[in-house]
């Protein structure tokens, strides 16, 4: 079970990595603002899972009560939060900052959060992996620009981490007839509706041209719908821990991406911190459980 976890863990990171491209794509066709195409990819995302879950039965259970409404309700508000925060700090700073902050911060609360639910210390290899996974990480991404409002963006960065730290660590048991993958699903319908009153001030509208729908679907099933499910599919088995490989996936990807995709070139310094962060996750592998 703790493979087939780790696994699903680095299917998300990968295909989490495809998401900026395809949002950066989006967002040159559209003009959208970045929370607009945040809110486009939880609710595309949503629907095609709460759409999963109808099809395949899940929805025909799930109880009407205020346990539930709030479990959902609960897991929108986190969605929501993580990904308007984390684009706001992207506004506010750059994409290189804001990832850095968060990815550190994420594998950092995690980390802490972990041993203190648990009541026991990190295994000495765990902070080895993570330690090596960071360095990595700073050495991918470099020196990222500040940005004008430098000390706002780091509190947003850090607000986005802390939702997604805690989504990752939720421990508790699915409610009878809710399982993890309609309340994902209906989290995310929740999440992209409270980003709805904000989204409309800035624009939503989009030309109703095949690579803009393409567009808009690719972000809401591959790095939305599909990682999002692998992920929290994966917790379930590899634990909060095995978490971290997922997290730094995601910015290799990325980085490889604009490699093969945007025809950019990678300096020395980028080659080692991908290197670094490749053998961290084997690392981690052995640790996560």
């Amino acid at each position: 079970m703790l493979r087939n976890g780790t696994t699903l863990l680095v299917l998300a990171g990968v295909l989490w990595g495809t998401g900026g491209l395809a949002g950066s794509i989006l967002a040159s066709y559209t003009g959208l603002a970045p929370v607009a195409v945040a809110a486009y990819r939880l609710l595309i995302g949503g629907t095609l899972i709460t759409g999963y879950a109808l099809v395949s039965g899940r929805l025909v259970g799930v109880p009407r009560n205020s346990q539930s409404l709030f479990r959902i309700a609960a897991a929108g508000l986190l969605f929501a939060c993580y990904q308007a925060a984390y684009f706001a700090a992207v506004a506010a700073t750059s994409v290189g900052l804001a990832t850095l902050t968060t990815m550190v911060a994420v594998s950092i609360l995690i980390t802490a959060g972990t041993a203190f639910l648990d009541r026991r210390r990190p295994t000495r290899r765990a902070i080895v992996s993570l330690v090596i996974a960071l360095a990595g990480l700073v050495l991918l991404i470099g020196s990222p620009t500040a940005g004008a409002h430098r000390m706002a963006g780091t509190g947003l960065a850090l607000l986005a981490a802390a939702g997604f730290a805690v989504l990752s660590m939720d421990r508790r048991e699915p409610l009878p007839g809710l399982d993890h993958i309609t309340t994902i699903g209906l989290g995310f319908l929740a999440g992209g509706l409270l980003l709805l009153p904000i989204t409309l001030t800035v624009g939503m509208s989009i030309p109703a041209r095949p690579a803009v729908i393409g567009a808009v679907l690719f972000l809401g099933l591959v790095p939305t719908a599909v990682a999002y499910s692998s992920y929290f599919t994966g917790l379930r088995y590899a634990g909060p821990r095995g978490a971290i490989i997922a997290l730094f996936l995601e910015p290799l990807t990325a980085t490889l991406l604009a490699v093969l995709v945007n025809h950019e070139h990678l300096s020395g310094a980028q080659i080692l911190g991908a290197l670094l962060i490749l053998f961290s996750t084997t690392i981690r592998q052995d640790s996560a459980a």
